[in-house]
């Protein structure tokens, strides 16, 4: 059976001056996967083996490799929006991660999604290698997110060849403002990606897919912890389109399965 791949780094965040938990895109898209039980498996770079189990106890099949080190992350959710900070730099994929263990891993997989969180984690090449015989799908943090020590901040100048081999990408409304995009047929369009879909946290989505943009509201949950809600939908939406559905009805359908896991996530750490 064909599956979806995720691709990722572990991290470890401090959400809000809390203790550092298990985060990054693998571990959020694996939550939302095993929620709606997909065929999928998790290929991750790791800086420690409780993160390895930790991830192996989700439940998804699981390929890892010790990372040089593990990128740390605090995260600040204030009145006035988000503030994310990087305290340790994290590592790389590169073309011979792809040649060495991704490529046999992903032999089975139609889809990878490479869950950037910096635009250090994955190259162009490195793109290009994961794509070959498959689609890829990326997050736009890979596009616009420095991998500095210290406040993260945006900017627009990525390698334009990232996105020859991108056939979805995945950005919040900050990245889409940091690449001076408007949500907006014209302007997603100007990209070159045949499918990008933009994240607004409470407002839903927009996607853009066979050359038309549609905002896909939601139903917002107050007082929950948004952090990894971007990651669950992408790895929600991905699996409504594979299964078929449209693109506005497959945001629709994520949109669902992320208050599902948020309210779920919310409930465990008030019963801790």
């Amino acid at each position: 059976m064909r599956r979806l791949a995720v691709v990722g780094l572990a991290s470890l965040d401090r959400v809000d001056g809390g203790p550092q938990r298990l985060g990054g895109a693998v571990f959020y898209a694996a939550r939302a996967l095993r929620l709606l039980d997909q065929p999928a498996l998790i290929a991750a770079k790791v800086g420690a083996p409780e993160q390895a189990l930790a991830l192996q106890a989700l439940g998804l099949p699981l390929v890892h490799r010790a990372a040089n080190r593990t990128i740390e992350f605090a995260i600040d959710n204030e009145v006035d929006g988000r503030r994310v900070r990087i305290d340790e730099p994290g590592d790389r994929f590169t073309p011979t991660d792809v040649r060495e263990w991704l490529a046999a891993a992903l032999a089975g997989s139609d889809w990878v999604h490479a869950g950037a969180l910096t635009r250090a984690d994955f190259s162009a090449e490195t793109l290009g290698a994961l794509r070959h015989g498959r689609r890829l799908s990326l997050d736009g943090q890979g596009l616009v997110r420095s991998s500095e020590k210290g406040e993260v901040t945006l900017d627009g100048d990525y390698d334009p060849a990232a996105l020859r081999h991108v056939d979805l990408l995945k950005l919040g409304e900050e990245e889409a403002a940091a690449l001076g995009l408007e949500l907006d047929d014209r302007s997603l369009g100007s990209l070159g990606v045949k499918e990008v879909v933009v994240t607004l946290g409470r407002r839903g989505a927009v996607v853009y897919a066979d050359g038309l943009a549609e905002h896909v509201p939601t139903r917002p949950l107050d007082g929950i912890d948004p952090t990894g809600a971007g990651d669950e939908f992408i790895a929600a939406y991905l699996s409504y389109r594979r299964r078929g559905h449209g693109a506005p009805s497959a945001a629709r359908c994520a949109n669902d399965a992320v208050r599902a896991l948020l309210a779920r996530a919310e409930t465990r750490r008030e019963r801790r």
